[in-house]
């Protein structure tokens, strides 16, 4: 059985989207440039907002005035990052009904680890004993840095941890770290994108199947 779970943050337990592509489109705009659908942000994202405003701009890092509009980006959503963002439906239940079991929980995503902090903190108070995210001396996902860091902050080994996100670099980082894992239907990626990646789960509780107390075989 699992007694560790981790989490990624954007698509998987906060639905961020609203509040990546005002952002994104803020500091566009301040650099002249034309707005992003929500449907193009929602595309860029998966690997940190250095590369979701690469893939934005024209240009993308070889613009002169790149490290100027990725700043304008963080300032804004550092700002904005809580703005239409919310968990995503059954997601508080689930994070509840799994501290009740006992199983400690850690957030893994690329999102600068001090928003990262200040959402979790926001959405699931007291919920998670550890967050590692981007802009903090580790290299990004699928990097397994990142995970393994999270895992020695919670006393844990990749033995005894699931992995859930909902992209393709949540599935590499997983198999890079040497994680069990499952891929969320509800987040930034459509289901068929995840079937060629691994086991898929459509709705959060679809989770308790596979921690302590819930009599299914280990994961």
């Amino acid at each position: 059985m699992k007694t560790v779970v981790l989490f990624d943050l954007d698509g998987t337990l906060l639905d961020t989207l609203p509040g990546l592509a005002a952002s994104t489109n803020a500091a566009l705009r301040a650099h002249g440039e034309p707005a992003r659908t929500i449907d193009e942000v929602r595309a860029f994202v998966g690997n940190g907002v250095r590369r979701l405003v690469a893939r934005a701009a024209a240009g993308g890092e070889s613009r002169p005035d790149y490290e100027v509009l990725l700043g304008d980006f963080r300032a804004h959503y550092r700002a904005h990052a809580a703005e239409g963002t919310v968990p995503y439906p059954g997601v508080p239940e689930l994070v509840a009904a799994l501290r009740a079991r006992g199983v400690r929980l850690g957030v893994v995503t690329n999102k600068d680890e001090d928003i990262a902090r200040s959402l979790v903190g926001r959405f699931f108070p007291g919920a998670f004993s550890a967050v590692a995210g981007g802009n903090a001396g580790r290299p990004p996902k699928p990097d397994p840095s990142m995970p393994a860091a999270a895992l020695a902050a919670l006393g844990a080994s990749a033995a005894d941890a699931l992995y859930v996100g909902d992209s393709e670099v949540d599935a590499d980082t997983a198999k890079r770290a040497g994680l069990a894992f499952r891929l969320c239907s509800w987040g930034f990626r459509p289901r068929e994108a995840l079937e060629a990646l691994g086991p898929v789960l459509d709705a959060p509780g679809e989770l308790l199947a596979l921690v302590p107390g819930a009599g299914a075989a280990d994961a």
